[in-house]
């Protein structure tokens, strides 16, 4: 009987010899095989902590978002150095991983790696080292956007370059035209997320100068708190600087973010804003800061931030 050779040409078999079985096609391993959840029970964690540590229990939320277009959990952990991608899959299926505070053992969850907080033995890892922490003192007349239709001076001016080598940066929260002062920008998509909720209380100093001469109780009627057309407001602190010649130069203090909310408070009672700026995010300072200009915020300064919501 003809046997086929090597190149595939009818060859002759052996006498004595066993008839060749057909050969079957080799499945895939990632198509057959689950991971070995006793492999990753033992399997070393290498990524390098987190410098901001904050228990799984402490994190709001009501577990893992899936993402469509997101990356996949176990490539999240083999990019934040914690294994490779199949000893990633082994530590999720040994119940090791979890994501926004709950255990993950599913394989091929997407997630968005900018807002997913992940630990792995409930200790958070770094999932991207590049995350970007900037101030800006933003000048009068320009726009918080990072582009504008109009050709009107905006954020994205002084980040045009950073953008066009890759960086995806966007600011935190607006502050209107006419209001100077320090705007946040960063990548860090859970912690802007959380600076600007108003659940968190993140307090923003301004000083404002206003038209008039305050009288002595409008702090309190302030932190007591006033109506607006969109619900009622109240400031944290207000302090009275300066009063001379028919203005006021005071200090308010609020963790609201609701649109022109420092003019339409002042409006409201009596006392309309000439001039605004913001001086304070939480314990982040403007400082010397010169208007236009860009500068990176120092670790402690990140890590007040973090502090401040809870990460």
């Amino acid at each position: 009987m003809a046997s086929a050779g090597r190149d595939g040409s009818p060859g002759k078999r052996r006498k004595g010899a066993p008839a060749q079985q057909p050969r079957t096609k080799k499945t895939h391993r990632k198509g057959t095989s689950k991971p070995n959840v006793e492999a990753g029970r033992i399997r070393l964690n290498n990524a390098r902590p987190a410098r901001h540590q904050v228990p799984p229990e402490k994190v709001s939320g009501k577990g893992p978002t899936f993402v469509e277009d997101g990356v996949r959990l176990q490539k999240v952990l083999a990019q934040a150095g914690v294994a490779s991608r199949r000893g990633a899959e082994e530590m999720i299926a040994a119940g090791r991983v979890k994501v926004d505070g709950v255990v993950v053992t599913e394989q091929g969850l997407r997630i968005d790696p900018n807002t997913a907080i992940i630990h792995v033995d409930d200790a958070r890892v770094i999932v991207d080292e590049d995350k970007q922490y900037l101030a800006f003192n933003k000048p009068k007349g320009w726009q918080s956007t990072m582009a504008d239709d109009q050709g009107r001076p905006c954020v994205g001016d002084v980040v045009a370059e950073r953008v066009m080598a890759g960086q995806r940066l966007f600011h935190v929260g607006r502050l209107d035209a006419d209001t100077e002062g320090l705007l946040l920008l960063t990548n860090d998509g859970e912690l802007a997320h959380r600076l600007m909720h108003p659940s968190y209380e993140v307090p923003k100093t301004y000083l404002a100068t206003l038209k008039g001469e305050v009288p002595r109780g409008l702090g309190r009627q302030l932190r007591e708190g006033i109506e607006l057309d969109d619900g009622p407001v109240k400031v944290d602190r207000f302090s009275v600087l300066e009063v001379h010649e028919g203005q006021s130069l005071v200090r308010i203090v609020l963790h609201e973010g609701r649109n022109r909310i420092v003019r339409r408070m002042m409006d409201a009672v009596g006392f309309p804003v000439t001039k605004l700026v913001r001086t304070h995010v939480g314990t982040v300072a403007l400082g010397e800061q010169r208007p236009g200009s860009l500068r990176v915020l120092g670790n402690d300064e990140v890590g007040a931030l973090y502090k401040a919501v809870g990460l």
